[in-house]
């Protein structure tokens, strides 16, 4: 896990190393270990590192085949001995025991193919002196990001927006992104960012960008299939196939040169990662080196802690707990979101931020987590709306009663649920109802256009699933995990990614996903084998829920310093003197701050 920057002036003027540096300092969090620099008359490459794998100099970068390519490389390939065994079959000898030396022979070898061929998380560039182009991808679900910035003049690329902000100052807010994060509550429903002009290379996507013309095309290199004859099997062949596609999912995410931890709530999906990898180090005699890490809340209405601590118990795994005070909380307030760059969802943001630096202070640098399982397993409240459309009446009202023990919900909520997700005019009048207090000619250009798309895709939950992992949902969530992650030199490794396991958990009948009064279904009958029902059986969802009332009590303070935005005063109809949506009055008061510390501008 690293970061990487990127200049291509279109004027044939020479990029100099001292410019490349002012990008990869920026970013200096990401790649603690080195860094290096590729210059080529108008072409230039950094790159910061943070070792994982082969941790030698030898595997610094900018990395180099002969004098033909040329990479700077963020993330990691998983199957990276497999692929090198079949490179070194087909002639190919190796330097090195990296994962990066084994990419840029892939793509000497397969092309632009390469990516294919790959299992893990990454964003590269790799300069092919030969065409003389640059070739840039991003991993099938976005894990790794990839912002980019065209003009007449130059074509930028970096891991954060912040590089690219120190070449091309950039304060002019986008605001049909701006609009749609304070109405729909979503930030990632296109390819645009907060800033203007500032892009994001979208997940299963690869950009070329032709040096001879300046010229540059991106198109996309993965789908996520559906497989029948994995959704024609039986209960016991689903359950089975989930289990062994996700402990291959762990096995490949545990190759490391460095220490390994996981993140562990009193949740169903992180008390599954770590039981996996607790068995697979198990067999390994690794297990002593492995802990797992929970944040827990000073409020005990939402405190998970000690349901995360019987799992390791039973597990017998190291475990450390972190409860993160007030204080701590105000006294990174404004840290986090000038690092996170773009405004964000809520204060959860903080309780994962608190995770990652005692993950960091236990010299951990390769950190597993459950992020994805919900989007993969139909463990979201709203996928009711979904399982709804999809059954006649009789399961309609079978479901209904059991829908408590589903998803945590009373029926009438479920039925609620299914009304807003599933109809667009009812979904479009609760935006209005948000959005009382901007002016109708803010509200009346904001793009709906996806939101209409997800509420479609309610009629098939193949589509809807495919929809949120591609766009909304799960983008959001993986460019906070990221940005948490690396501010601590951590490398986050999702096993629910694994594409293998989303094109598995996708194809198996929906039915077997939501059985018997249950959400993740399948889930919950493998980590039987590991947990007590208190866990295995635990209906409640918390997640990195904060311990709002004492981190963020209503004050005069909120209040004022969102109605003296520029930004909001210019929106708004008028001074905000309460805000009962709670979740609203954050993204107001996030836009504030955001604005102050970026100096940003609605014109």
């Amino acid at each position: 896990m690293c970061g990487i920057a990127g200049i291509i002036y279109k004027d044939k003027n020479s990029v100099k190393e001292e410019t490349l540096k002012k990008m990869t300092d920026k970013m200096s969090h990401r790649g603690p270990d080195a860094e290096g620099f590729f210059t080529s008359q108008n072409v230039g490459l950094g790159h910061r590192r943070l070792s994982i794998i082969d941790i030698s100099n030898s595997a610094n970068q900018p990395f180099f085949l002969d004098n033909k390519h040329v990479l700077v490389f963020n993330g990691a390939i998983y199957n990276y001995l497999e692929i090198k065994q079949e490179l070194k079959q087909n002639g190919y000898s190796f330097k090195t025991t990296s994962d990066t030396e084994v990419l840029i022979a892939a793509y000497d070898f397969w092309g632009e193919d390469c990516v294919k061929k790959f299992n893990g998380m990454w964003s590269f560039a790799i300069f092919d002196s030969k065409k003389n182009k640059l070739f840039c991808s991003r991993d099938r679900f976005g894990v790794k990001p990839f912002y980019y910035y065209v003009d007449e003049n130059k074509f930028l690329f970096a891991s954060e927006i912040k590089p690219i902000l120190e070449i091309e100052k950039i304060e002019k807010v986008n605001l049909q992104v701006l609009l749609q994060y304070l109405v729909i509550n979503v930030s990632d429903e296109t390819n645009e960012t907060f800033f203007e002009n500032i892009l994001k290379l979208p997940g299963s996507h690869n950009l070329t960008y032709d040096l001879s013309t300046n010229q540059y095309n991106i198109y996309k290199y993965y789908d996520i299939p559906y497989k029948e004859e994995v959704g024609k099997l039986n209960l016991e062949e689903s359950i089975d196939l989930f289990e062994k596609e996700f402990e291959n999912s762990v096995k490949l995410r545990l190759r490391s040169d460095v220490k390994i931890g996981s993140a562990l709530s009193g949740g169903l999906d992180s008390s599954y990662v770590v039981s996996v990898a607790s068995k697979i180090l198990n067999d390994s005699d690794e297990r002593e080196n492995f802990t797992a890490v929970t944040v827990g809340s000073i409020d005990n209405d939402n405190d998970e802690s000690e349901l995360a601590r019987l799992t390791t118990d039973v597990l017998g795994v190291n475990h450390d707990i972190i409860t993160p005070k007030s204080d701590e909380f105000k006294d990174t307030f404004e840290e986090v979101i000038l690092k996170h760059e773009e405004p964000f969802g809520g204060i959860s943001i903080y309780m994962q931020k608190f995770l990652m630096k005692e993950a960091n202070k236990l010299g951990i640098k390769v950190f597993l987590g459950g992020q994805g399982a919900d989007e993969v397993l139909l463990g979201y409240s709203r996928y009711t709306a979904a399982y709804l459309r999809s059954h006649n009446i009789f399961n309609k009202v079978k479901f209904l009663r059991n829908v408590r023990s589903h998803y945590n919900i009373s029926i009438v909520e479920g039925i609620a649920t299914y009304f807003y997700f599933s109809n667009f005019f009812v979904k479009k009048t609760r935006f209005k109802v948000r959005a009382k207090a901007l002016k109708n000619k803010y509200f009346d250009i904001v793009d709906f256009s996806r939101a209409k798309s997800l509420t479609k895709s309610y009629k098939n939950i193949f589509e809807l699933q495919k929809h949120e992992i591609f766009w909304c949902q799960l983008p959001e969530l993986l460019k906070w995990e990221d940005k948490n992650s690396m501010a601590y030199s951590i490398e986050s490794r999702l096993p629910f990614l694994d594409y293998n396991l989303i094109e598995t958990c996708l194809s198996i009948n929906n039915n077997y996903k939501i059985r018997e009064g249950w959400s993740k279904y399948i889930l919950r009958k493998n980590l039987e084998k590991y947990l007590p029902d208190e866990i295995t059986y635990n209906k409640r969802k918390i997640g990195f829920e904060p311990p709002l009332k004492y981190w963020w009590p209503r004050s005069e303070e909120i209040l004022e310093v969102i109605n003296n935005s520029k930004i909001i005063r210019e929106i708004s109809k008028k001074k905000f003197t309460f805000i009962a949506d709670r979740d609203l009055e954050w993204r107001l008061y996030n836009i504030a701050v955001w604005e102050r510390l970026y100096n940003m501008k609605i014109e």
